[in-house]
């Protein structure tokens, strides 16, 4: 167990020192304000996906992620399903990954408050209502009976939404 850490961690650092001069460090920097999305997810986002600002809406990221409900519709009955899983399979994988943490309470653990400090004034104003938001989503979908894995599903798409806000602040040099 010791040996797959330490191999974690070195990776972790090859993965920061290849990224110091990558032109989009300013979205994975920003993207890391966020709870539940710690460097490697920010980074697995942000090679996946490239320049998030590229997207016009939100909706339009969660399709390409494939995140979006299957319907089914005949006559004047609509069905959703599960979602349609279409999009580029390792940012989804690593956007619910980062979702799962939605499902504790809405608070700033130490690691987060020093990811936060080194952040602009405004990038931390708006990644501080994100937490609230995703717990409060999450709490009510299992309250209303809702399978965890389904309600983690929904929280990635509004960590989605909250991701690319952040990217929208952040001036990414071309």
């Amino acid at each position: 167990m010791t040996a797959h850490r330490a191999r974690l961690g070195r990776l972790a650092q090859a993965l920061q020192d290849q990224g110091q001069t990558w032109r989009l460090r300013p979205v994975v920097d920003a993207l890391q304000a966020l709870r539940g999305v710690p460097f490697t997810v920010a980074v697995t986002i942000v090679a996946e996906l490239g320049d998030l600002t590229r997207f016009d809406k939100p909706s339009q990221l969660m399709r390409y992620l494939g995140l979006t409900p299957s319907a089914y519709a005949t006559g004047d009955q609509r069905h959703q399903g599960a979602i349609t899983k279409t999009g580029n399979a390792q940012a989804r994988r690593a956007l619910i990954e980062g979702a799962w943490a939605s499902r504790y309470p809405a608070k700033v653990s130490r690691h987060l408050q020093l990811r936060l400090e080194k952040r602009p004034k405004a990038l931390q104003d708006s990644s501080g209502k994100a937490p609230g938001r995703l717990c409060k989503r999450y709490r009510q979908l299992r309250a209303r009976g809702q399978h965890a894995h389904r309600v983690v599903v929904a929280s990635a798409r509004e960590l989605r939404a909250c991701m690319w806000a952040l990217a929208q602040q952040v001036p990414v040099t071309p």
